[in-house]
């Protein structure tokens, strides 16, 4: 029996991804969760075979909460489920120590097929986001201009970002403005979309 841990957001989407894989005689839920924070401790507890992580939770993402899984209990595998098929998401999942990545609007049937090559430690991949994330290749920013790129997406003064993340003034214009030139932007929030859109920030 393969033990798997449901860790998603969206109520509906929990409890059909629950019932479906019910229906399976070889998957059993032992825990669903709707934070990322609460990822660990709730495998801990339930001890899974594989987690199920939705990218985008409250409390931390399930990339870091992947992150959280391979410290603190390594022998469980992870598959990201995401509704975005961003490269940046997919690259971002694989070096968090996750082992497969779906999209959530896969058929259905797939989803208990990719638990159980998931659990036997197969790499399961959507073949065209691999093939976008390779020709994409890694984000060129460096951490601190996403930072400071994410920061001011919400059309924060640089005065207001450098506050918030402790820099000067002149160091937030500086990241803002290598940021703009490297995703070759007219301004940070084009900066900011082209980023997104790629998985990088």
């Amino acid at each position: 029996m393969i033990r798997v841990l449901l860790a998603e957001d969206q109520d509906l989407v929990r409890g059909a991804m629950a019932a479906l894989l019910s229906m399976e005689p070889d998957i059993e839920v032992v825990a669903e969760i709707d934070r990322g924070d609460e990822v660990l401790t709730a495998a801990l507890q339930s001890r899974p075979d594989v987690a199920l992580l939705d990218i985008e939770m409250p409390g931390v993402d399930g990339i870091a909460a992947a992150a959280a899984l391979r410290a603190g209990l390594p022998q469980c595998r992870v598959l990201m489920l995401t509704t975005f098929g961003r490269p940046g998401y997919l690259r971002r999942a694989m070096s968090s120590g996750a082992t497969g990545f779906m999209l959530k609007d896969a058929p259905a049937a797939e989803l208990a097929v990719a638990i159980r090559r998931t659990a036997r430690g197969e790499r399961v991949l959507d073949p065209q986001l691999a093939a976008q994330a390779l020709s994409d290749g890694d984000s060129p920013l460096s951490s601190r201009e996403a930072e400071v790129l994410v920061s001011a997406v919400d059309g924060s003064s640089a005065a207001d970002v450098a506050r918030r993340l402790f820099l000067s003034e002149g160091t937030v214009r500086n990241h803002l403005s290598a940021a703009i030139q490297k995703l070759g932007a007219r301004n940070r929030m084009e900066a900011a979309r082209i980023a997104r859109e790629k998985g990088w920030i």
